[in-house]
């Protein structure tokens, strides 16, 4: 997660940035849902059963606190779907954890509003276009009308939700419609998320657009980002899944505000790119522990061995390697000038494409002529 407006304000305003104190988890708590989503990298469906009890994730909890798991994301699935959701959540709250909650926003109604705001620290919502666009993505007709009205319902009962919108060749034509989107409904943060090759975004793989494109509407979300500061708008811009769009904004910031570019390099090589398997994880409905959602390699099932132990492990060779700093990446990895500020990007996405976890992001949009270090 790369938060461009917190780094752009931080920055020329002389303050800390935005840090995560302790590791985040994607708990994926339920395999079921009402969408059939093409990018969805756990296949979820109606079809599928809640194989995880309320007591084996009332367990698990008090052990990620220990392992220094801070913030939960709620995550699925639907995770709405499931009636104890909001137990689980007291749970963690009880153990000092922040909880976000990842949803399609339709299981958001004037009953449980309110539970949802007093509960959660942050609520994103799906919105993969406009309406034509986002139903046919998501597999439903008036898909997208609900998840309107139920953000919508969050502002008139005192909340507020962001908008994550993924791009791919399917969406890229609402890409710019999505800021306009935002800006009408009074949205104070656009999560833009780049495709992973994995689930359904594996098998669905012709979807992801170009090298040039990705680059193209990367610069667009900067330049926008830096005219949100600049006129006062309240909008937080976030990208995932492409460690790489911090080199851009390093760039932007040398040619805007170069007095300021030596100030945004410390923080970007603090923040330090991709954290899979160090301060990113993910589990799933079968009590998979994995480095990200998307990764191809399981470390561990939280049950049948204690969270902690699993993700303590200094023996378990994956996860060391990840936590290196920086990764032995190979490629143009090699002898790239940046590899200390991104950490290589995307080892699912480098595995999808190559079967080696250590190639380099086939993503990346950086050329070598601007990524070479100096002889």
């Amino acid at each position: 997660m790369f938060r461009l407006s917190n780094l752009i304000q931080s920055t020329l305003e002389g303050q800390p940035s935005r840090t995560l104190s302790g590791a985040i988890m994607i708990w994926n708590f339920t395999n079921r849902c009402n969408l059939l989503c093409h990018h969805c990298y756990s296949k979820a469906s109606a079809n599928e059963q809640d194989s995880l009890s309320f007591e084996q994730i009332a367990n698990t909890i008090p052990k990620l606190k220990k392992a220094g798991v801070n913030f939960v994301i709620f995550s699925g699935g639907e995770p709405l779907l499931r009636k104890d959701i909001f137990d689980i959540a007291a749970l963690m709250k009880e153990n000092q954890m922040m909880t976000y909650l990842s949803t399609n926003g339709m299981y958001i109604n004037p009953k449980n509003v309110k539970q949802i705001i007093d509960t959660f620290n942050y609520i994103g919502i799906s919105i993969d276009g406009i309406e034509q666009i986002h139903d046919y993505f998501r597999g439903q007709k008036g898909a997208y009308e609900k998840s309107i009205d139920a953000i919508k319902l969050l502002q008139e009962h005192g909340g507020n939700a962001g908008i994550r919108f993924t791009l791919t060749k399917e969406t890229q034509d609402s890409f710019y419609a999505m800021f306009d989107l935002v800006e009408k409904l009074n949205v104070n943060k656009l999560y833009i998320s780049h495709l992973v090759y994995s689930g359904r975004g594996e098998e669905n793989l012709k979807i992801d657009i170009s090298k040039e494109q990705r680059r193209k509407y990367v610069e667009f979300i900067i330049n926008k980002a830096f005219e949100y500061y600049e006129q006062g708008k309240k909008i937080d811009l976030v990208t995932g899944n492409m460690e790489m769009d911090s080199i851009l904004l390093l760039k932007a910031f040398e040619q805007r505000y170069p007095s300021y570019a030596s100030s945004l390099k410390t923080k970007l090589l603090a923040w330090g790119g991709n954290s899979a398997g160090n301060r990113l994880g993910n589990m799933d409905w079968l009590g998979n522990v994995k480095p990200d959602p998307f990764f191809p390699e399981v470390v561990g099932n939280y049950l049948q061995q204690s969270f902690e132990t699993i993700w303590h492990d200094k023996s378990n060779k994956l996860l060391q390697d990840l936590r290196a700093k920086p990764r032995d990446i190979k490629g143009k990895c090699q002898i790239c000038n940046y590899i200390d500020i991104c950490n290589g990007g995307s080892r699912s996405r480098a595995y999808a494409m190559t079967g080696d976890l250590w190639e380099e992001d086939p993503s990346c949009y950086l050329s070598y002529d601007e990524i070479r270090r100096a002889v």
